[in-house]
């Protein structure tokens, strides 16, 4: 039997994120093999997490910057390691390179991290975002760093594939592509849905902590909201996430139909009634969690290029409108709103965009096939990424050396 440790940032809660999604189908990918299943995390236990023990799968708390994981993965010996984002890599990696060299490394990137953040940066001081920006910045020198390192990274969007491929360099037998995975939409999967008659009001939703859902969210009540209230003066907006601070809770204003509902249990539930999704996503990275989940429950959307990033390769394709303008991504709202016809063929376009582009069983298979093809080919695989060995060398693993040094400061 395949031992496998996944080195969490955090536990997953897949009705808090689409991070959180991405893991339990990884998790339950790794189940269906009847693989013996380690979950490691230093964060603190959450109101959200899965119960992981429930599933079988053992439930390990580790220390950062100490060396009893030394001790704990010698005695747990996996044939694999999966680090949950690149800087769970940076932490751990050297730990697992020394004392189970042989475990094959897996990175699961989530999205890119350094997309994100530069985009971020960009919008904030008014900028484009350009290739020669993502470059320069540190985060992107870390984040390319783990994934060399690592024997293999697994990527959500086929544009961030392309990304890594012609600007870093990185070749593909190092690239795993595989979106979010679901069970095909079907003809009794829609006669359970709601029809257009039925739903009612605007909904948007994401985890109030990640920056690009705050943003949408300020975007939404400053500009957006109130061109669509004034041609739609009886609609609401639904405002769902989990972890709303008090600044977001204070944007509730009943009388603008302003709603902020916070957590939701089920998102799946709450999505289903409503009419039409927005999400006016201004930067960010991957594939979108809440648009895919729309299209799983028969709701059109409006988003942004970047919202539908990763999701089609063109406009007239997805299943709702993407609208970067404020003035046009109001009235394609309200368009949506309200016209019946527009709205079945948006609600049919996000079926075709499921049936296609996250086919489950499809990259269940090519991931497994994957792991095994490098298990029993490591040396070789390793020995064609000279880059990779490189930064495993000592005189470049400052990561490991930063993190002896805080553990003697802790002691």
């Amino acid at each position: 039997m395949d031992t496998i440790l996944i080195i969490g940032s955090v536990w997953p809660e897949p009705n808090s994120s689409a991070a959180g999604v991405r893991m339990l189908q990884l998790i339950n990918i790794f189940l269906a093999q009847n693989w013996k299943i380690t979950f490691a995390s230093s964060a603190k236990d959450s109101n959200h997490m899965t119960d992981l023990e429930s599933l079988g799968i053992n439930k390990v708390n580790i220390t950062l910057n100490d060396s009893s994981f030394d001790d704990f993965i010698t005695k747990l010996q996996p044939n694999t390691v999966l680090f949950d984002r690149f800087m769970i890599e940076e932490q751990f990696g050297w730990r697992v390179s020394k004392h189970q060299p042989n475990a094959l490394k897996i990175l699961n990137t989530e999205d890119l991290h350094c997309i994100r953040k530069v985009r971020q940066q960009a919008f904030k001081e008014k900028k484009e975002f350009t290739i020669t920006a993502l470059k320069s910045n540190d985060i992107t020198k870390r984040e390319i760093a783990s994934i060399y390192r690592c024997d293999i990274s697994l990527i959500i969007s086929d544009y961030e594939i392309n990304i890594l491929e012609q600007h870093f360099g990185i070749k593909k037998k190092s690239l795993f592509y595989i979106p979010f995975l679901f069970d095909p939409i079907t003809t009794k999967t829609k006669n359970n849905w709601l029809d257009y008659k039925e739903r009612n009001h605007f909904i948007t939703i994401g985890n109030f902590r990640h920056e690009p859902n705050w943003d949408s969210v300020l975007y939404l009540q400053h500009i957006l909201w109130p061109l669509i209230k004034k041609q739609l003066p009886e609609a609401e907006l639904h405002i769902y996430g989990a972890y709303p601070p008090p600044k977001a809770t204070q944007l509730h204003n009943t009388k603008q139909g302003f709603l902020v509902k916070g957590w939701t249990k089920d998102a799946m539930h709450v999505m289903k009634k409503a009419k039409v999704c927005l999400a006016p996503l201004r930067f960010g990275a991957g594939i979108k969690g809440k648009l895919a989940e729309a299209m799983l429950c028969g709701t059109p959307t409006v988003t942004t290029s970047i919202g539908a990033e990763g999701m089609t390769n063109k406009p007239s394709d997805w299943n709702g409108f993407i609208k970067n303008n404020d003035i046009e991504f109001a009235n394609a709202s309200v368009q949506l709103y309200n016209k019946q016809n527009i709205w079945q063929e948006a609600q049919q376009r996000g079926t075709e965009i499921i049936n296609t582009r996250f086919k489950k069983e499809k990259y269940e298979n090519q991931l497994i096939q994957c792991i095994i093809d490098l298990q029993s080919n490591l040396e070789e695989h390793r020995f064609k990424n000279f880059i990779g060995a490189m930064l495993q060398h000592h005189t470049l693993r400052s990561t490991e050396f930063m993190s002896r040094w805080i553990e003697e400061k802790n002691k």
